[in-house]
C-alpha cells in the first residue's frame, strides 16, 4: 500500500506502537500519572509464600506462590560481584576534579586495634561525636580487613533505622543474589545465619534489644558498629567491645590545617589554631572547615593584591574590596556554616536552600540543574563537600552536623515551602519515568520522603502516587511503607478518594506480607469501602482477591496452631472438677455392691504419688475409667443438655440402692407425726373441763424426781394435778422420739398431749406453801408442753392417787 495515503505498513509498526493503546487505556483509569509512559511499568516478585505483582494502575495484585518456585535459598555473591557490589554501596563521584581527602591523622592506635578485635571474630562499638572521623576510620578498617572472612566486607548505613528488620534485608541483599525475592522472616532468619561477613555499620541508631536481635541474627558476622554518644546503649548480654574515639592534639590540627591550604601556617594562624582546638575540642570537622575558610581568605587577599597592579577597568561589574581580609574570628571558626556559605558560588547557595527545605538532605548532583535551574549545579556538591558542609552518608551526601541549624539561623530556610514544593514535582515526575530503576530510586529514598513531608497535599499525592510502586519493586519496604501512610494522609486532606482508596488497598497488601493480619484486613476493607462508593470495579476485585487472602491466612492459621479457649460449662454437672486426696478405700465381703466399688474392687491398685489428683464429678452412674472418658466429659466438644443431679464429691456420694429406704423412713415418720396430732385432737375435745373454783387437787403423797418447789409435775406449779395413772412422767432430758425397740400397738389407744395452745397465754403466778401443802390461788393454771411425749401404757395400770387427775396437764 502506498505510504503516501497515510496509512503505515504492518511491518513498520514497532512494539511501542502496539504497546501504546494498552498503555493509553491504563492511563484513563482513576490515577493516572503525569508521563503516560511510566504507568504500565509492572514487576513481579516473591516475598515469602507470595507472588505480588506491583500495578501502578489498579493497585499491587498479589497471590500465593505456586508449589515448586522459589523456597531455596540462592547463591552467594563472588569476590567480583562483592567489589562491584561494595563500590555501588558508596557515594557517588562527583564531576569535575577528584578533590583530595582529609589525611587520617592520630587514628593509628585505634586502626590497629579495631582490626585485630574483628580479625578475631569480636564485635565492636565504635563511639564518637559528630565530626570525630568515624566514617573515614571505617573506611581505613575496611581496606585492612579485606579476605578476612568468607562473605567479605558489607558496608550498611543505620540511618535512619530502628530496627534490626530492614537491616537484616540490606545485608541479605549484599551479600545474596537474590534480585526479585524478599523472603519472609523465617526464611531470612535461616539464610542471615550462613552469613560470615565483616560488617561495618555507620550512622547507628539503634541500641537495646533491637541490635541484640541484629546480633544474635548473625552469629557469625563481625561488626563495627559507629554510633554517637547519645545513641542507646546495648544491653549487657551483648558482649560489645567499647572503643571511644576523642579530638586531636594541637600538632595535628595544625597539621591538619596546613593539608587543607597546601601551605604552612602563620603565627597569627597557629594562635588561632591553638584557640579553636580548644572551643572545638579538637574535632577533624572543625578544622576541615576551618581549612576551607583560609582557603577562601588566601583567594580573596590574592584577587585583591592581582587587581591592584592592573589598571581598573571602565565595565568593570564586580566591585573591589576596599580593605585586607583579617583572619575569621573564633566565633567565627567555631560556626563557620554561615561564612562559608556567603562565599561560595550561587548554585552551591541555592543548593544549600534545597538542602534546608528537606531537613538536611542533599539531593543527587544529578537533580541540582533542573532543581536549581543551572546546567553547571552539579559542581556545586563537590563545592560544598569542600568546604566541609557536606558528609557521605552511604550512597548520599547531606548537611554536616550542625550546619542545619546554622543555615537556619541565617535565612536560608525562608523560601522552604516553595523550595520543597519543587523538590516534591522534580521527584514526581523522576520516580515514574520509565528509563529508571526501581534501585536508582531507592538510593534517593531519604530526599523523596524528606520532599513528600515538606510539599502541599496535592504534590504529595502526586509524589507518593509515583514512588510507592517504585519502592515496592526495589525491595525497601520500610520507604514503601511510610510512603503510602503518608500519601493516605494527603489523599484524605485533599478530598482525592480514588487516591486514597489506592493508598489503602497497597497498604493492606504490604501488611499481607509482613504477616500482620487485622492490619492487613482493616486497610483492605476501608480500600474495598471507597472503590465501592466509587463504582471502581477492577479496584474492588483486586480488593477482594487480597481480602481472601488474608481469610485463608487466618483459617490456616487457626488450623495448625488453635488458640486454648475454655469456655463455661452449661451447667455445674457438666464440668465441676474437685480436688480430692489420692486414697483407695479398702473394700470387704460385706461392702454393700455399688458400682464405685465395683471398679475399686475389680482394678488393680497401682501407687500413687504425693500429687492430689483432679476428679471431675459428672452425673453419670459409674466413674470414667480412661483419661479421654475424663476430658471428654470435663471439656466436651458438643454442647450437651442440662442434667439436674446433685453436685456431691465422688467418694462421699450415696449410691442408687440406699435412697429407697432413707426416703421409706422419712414417709414412716412423717405418718406417725400426722396419726399422733389427731389422736391428741380428739382425746383433748373429750376430756372433762376443770371447775372455775374450789379447792384444788391433793398433791401425790409420792414426790416425783424433777419437781420444782412442790410435789407437782415438772414444768408445772405447785397446785398443778398429779399425772395420769396411765402414763409416765417423762423425763425433760429425754428427746421426743420413741424408746428403741418398743414399738406402738396400733389396737390400742394412746393419749398423745394435744398442741393446740390455749386461748390465753400460759402465766405462773408465785406459789407459797403452807401447811396443807395448797396454793394461795385456787384456780388451777393449765399448761401446755413444749414436746408432745410419747409413752406406752403399761399391761396393768396403777393408780397413784384417789383424785382424778386432769390427762391435759400431763408433761
Amino acid at each position: 500500500m502506498d505510504r503516501t495515503q497515510g496509512q503505515a505498513e504492518p511491518v513498520e509498526q514497532t512494539a511501542a506502537a502496539s504497546v501504546a493503546p494498552a498503555v493509553a487505556s491504563a492511563a484513563a483509569g482513576p490515577a493516572a500519572a503525569p508521563a503516560p509512559g511510566p504507568v504500565a511499568r509492572i514487576i513481579t516478585l516473591t516475598a515469602g509464600d507470595f507472588t505480588l505483582t506491583v500495578n501502578p494502575v489498579d493497585g499491587s495484585e498479589i497471590e500465593p506462590r505456586r508449589p515448586g518456585t522459589g523456597g531455596t535459598a540462592p547463591a552467594k555473591r563472588d569476590a567480583a560481584d562483592r567489589a562491584a557490589r561494595d563500590a555501588a554501596a558508596r557515594p557517588p563521584a562527583l564531576p569535575g576534579p577528584a578533590a583530595p581527602a582529609p589525611p587520617l591523622l592520630a587514628r593509628e592506635e585505634e586502626r590497629e586495634r579495631l582490626v585485630r578485635l574483628l580479625g578475631r571474630g569480636r564485635s565492636v562499638r565504635l563511639t564518637g561525636p559528630a565530626g570525630s572521623g568515624r566514617s573515614a576510620l571505617l573506611d581505613a578498617v575496611g581496606a585492612d580487613c579485606t579476605g578476612l572472612a568468607p562473605d567479605g566486607v558489607v558496608r550498611l548505613s543505620g540511618y535512619g533505622h530502628q530496627q534490626a528488620g530492614e537491616l537484616l534485608h540490606a545485608l541479605y541483599a549484599a551479600v545474596y543474589e537474590a534480585s526479585a525475592e524478599r523472603p519472609e522472616r523465617t526464611q531470612l532468619l535461616a539464610r542471615v545465619r550462613d552469613i560470615g561477613a565483616i560488617v561495618l555499620l555507620d550512622d547507628l541508631e539503634m541500641g537495646g534489644t533491637a541490635l541484640d536481635e541484629l546480633l544474635r541474627a548473625t552469629p557469625e558476622c563481625a561488626y563495627l558498629l559507629a554510633a554517637t554518644p547519645d545513641t542507646r546503649a546495648p544491653s549487657d548480654d551483648s558482649h560489645l567491645e567499647e572503643v571511644f574515639l576523642g579530638g586531636l592534639g594541637r600538632a595535628d590540627c595544625v597539621e591538619l590545617l596546613e593539608a587543607g591550604t597546601g601551605r604552612p601556617l602563620t603565627e597569627e594562624e597557629n594562635a588561632w589554631a591553638g584557640d579553636l582546638r580548644f572551643a572545638s575540642e579538637g574535632l577533624p570537622l572543625r578544622f576541615v572547615q576551618a581549612a576551607a575558610l583560609l582557603r577562601q581568605r588566601d583567594e580573596r587577599n590574592q584577587s585583591s593584591a592581582e587587581d591592584d597592579d592592573d589598571e581598573p577597568g571602565v565595565f568593570e561589574e564586580r566591585p573591589r574590596d576596599a580593605a585586607f581580609v583579617a583572619l575569621p574570628t573564633l566565633a567565627e571558626g567555631a560556626a563557620p556554616a554561615e561564612l562559608l556559605a556567603s562565599r561560595v558560588s550561587e548554585s552551591a547557595r541555592a543548593a544549600l536552600r534545597i538542602a534546608c527545605a528537606l531537613g538536611g538532605e542533599m539531593p543527587h548532583h544529578a537533580h541540582l540543574p533542573a532543581l536549581v535551574g543551572d546546567t553547571h549545579a552539579d559542581a556545586a556538591v563537590a563545592e560544598l563537600l569542600g568546604c566541609g558542609l557536606l558528609t557521605p552518608v552511604g550512597t548520599r551526601y547531606r548537611l554536616a552536623a550542625g550546619v542545619v541549624r546554622q543555615l537556619e539561623e541565617a535565612g536560608f530556610a525562608d523560601t522552604a515551602a516553595e523550595e520543597a514544593r519543587t523538590a516534591a514535582r522534580h521527584y514526581a515526575w523522576w520516580t515514574g519515568h520509565a528509563s529508571v530503576t526501581p534501585e536508582r530510586v531507592a538510593s534517593e529514598a531519604d530526599a523523596v520522603l524528606a520532599a513528600l513531608a515538606g510539599a502541599d497535599v496535592v504534590a504529595a499525592v502526586l509524589l507518593a502516587r509515583t514512588a510507592a510502586p517504585a519502592f515496592a519493586a526495589s525491595r525497601h519496604w520500610e520507604a514503601w511503607e511510610r510512603v503510602l501512610r503518608s500519601g493516605a494522609e494527603a489523599a484524605r486532606k485533599a478530598g482525592e478518594v480514588a487516591e486514597q482508596a489506592y493508598f489503602h488497598h497497597e497498604l493492606g497488601v504490604h501488611a499481607l506480607c509482613e504477616g500482620r493480619l487485622d492490619r492487613a484486613r482493616a486497610e483492605l476493607e476501608a480500600s474495598i469501602g471507597l472503590r465501592g462508593a466509587l463504582a471502581d470495579k477492577r479496584g474492588t476485585v483486586a480488593g477482594r482477591r487480597a481480602l481472601a487472602l488474608v481469610t485463608d491466612r487466618e483459617k490456616a492459621g487457626v488450623e495448625v496452631s488453635p488458640p486454648l479457649r475454655l469456655e463455661p460449662p452449661a451447667s455445674a454437672s457438666e464440668a465441676v472438677t474437685t480436688v480430692v486426696p489420692a486414697v483407695v478405700p479398702a473394700v470387704s465381703k460385706s461392702a454393700p455392691t455399688t458400682p464405685m466399688a465395683a471398679v475399686a474392687a475389680v482394678a488393680p491398685v497401682a501407687p500413687v504419688p504425693a500429687v492430689a489428683p483432679v476428679v471431675p464429678v459428672i452425673g453419670r452412674a459409674q466413674a470414667p475409667t480412661t483419661l479421654s472418658e475424663v476430658f471428654e466429659e470435663a471439656f466436651p466438644l458438643d454442647p450437651k443438655p442440662a442434667v439436674a443431679a446433685p453436685v456431691v464429691p465422688a467418694p462421699l456420694r450415696a449410691a442408687e440402692p440406699r435412697r429407697k429406704p432413707v426416703l421409706l423412713a422419712a414417709a414412716g415418720a412423717l405418718t406417725v407425726v400426722v396419726l399422733g396430732t389427731v389422736v391428741s385432737l380428739a382425746m383433748t375435745g373429750s376430756d372433762p373441763e376443770t371447775p372455775a373454783g374450789g379447792v384444788g387437787p391433793a398433791a401425790s403423797s409420792t414426790p416425783t424426781a424433777g419437781t420444782s418447789g412442790g410435789a407437782g409435775v415438772p414444768g408445772t406449779g405447785g397446785n398443778d394435778p398429779a399425772p395420769d395413772p396411765g402414763t409416765t412422767a417423762p423425763d425433760a432430758s429425754e428427746p421426743a422420739s420413741p424408746e428403741p425397740g418398743l414399738s406402738p400397738d396400733p389396737n390400742q389407744s394412746q393419749r398423745t398431749p394435744s398442741r393446740k395452745p390455749s386461748s390465753t397465754p400460759p402465766s405462773r403466778t408465785p406459789s407459797s406453801t403452807g401447811p396443807t401443802g395448797t396454793s394461795s390461788n385456787p384456780e388451777p393454771t393449765q399448761s401446755v408442753p413444749t414436746t408432745p411425749p410419747v409413752s406406752t401404757p403399761p399391761p396393768t395400770p396403777t393408780p397413784t392417787s384417789t383424785t382424778p387427775a386432769n390427762p391435759s396437764a400431763t408433761a
